[in-house]
């Protein structure tokens, strides 16, 4: 999903959301999670109540990772508190794991974290990333569970495959140490 459109059915304010992506689905179905309307990144649309039950209810622990390009550059002592759990909004987060993947050091500092939480507070990881005193600039859903495709570009959509299906409905509680492949199948939005 592209920055720029909300997660939801509709909208009262009358903003871009998720389902004007997908011009051709017939069948009704609904986002599973969120994103923020600045974020980007992989979302799940489904029509089954008992996956977005296993994918959403935080019982289930199911992980989603992100991309998180943050001003500054963490030091360990930061990425060690981001992966104990911090506390936002009066409550700590659960441990998460934190990857710094890659910084650039020069006038305006940034770097790019590889966040992986499995609950699924309101813009959680801008809050975390705020809390150590190094706020994201952008923020990408790249994996859900066991799903990945960095081939599908914003905006792009796809079916999954049955056993990627299957796969989600038995991603909780587990780690996913590697994403599945996809098999593109890549359909073009209109919006």
């Amino acid at each position: 999903m592209p920055r720029g459109y909300v997660t939801t059915r509709s909208d009262p304010e009358h903003r871009p959301t998720v389902l004007d992506l997908l011009k051709g689905v017939r069948e009704y179905v609904y986002p599973v999670g969120r994103l923020d309307f600045d974020s980007e990144g992989l979302l799940i649309l489904t029509n089954d109540g008992d996956l977005a039950a296993t994918l959403t209810h935080p019982k289930h622990e199911v992980e989603r990772v992100y991309e998180a390009q943050v001003l500054g550059v963490p030091d360990a002592h930061d990425i060690d508190r981001l992966s104990r759990g911090i506390f936002i909004e009066g409550r700590r987060t659960s441990p998460a794991q934190i990857e710094l993947l890659r910084e650039r050091r020069t006038e305006g500092d940034t770097s790019v974290l590889r966040v992986t939480i499995h609950e699924g507070r309101t813009r959680q990881v801008r809050k975390m990333a705020d809390a150590i005193g190094h706020p994201v600039r952008t923020l990408k859903r790249v994996r859900i569970g066991p799903i990945s495709d960095r081939t599908l570009r914003a905006g792009m959509f796809r079916e999954l495959t049955a056993e990627e299906v299957r796969k989600l409905k038995h991603s909780g509680r587990h780690t996913h140490p590697t994403a599945l492949p996809a098999k593109t199948t890549n359909r073009r939005s209109k919006a």
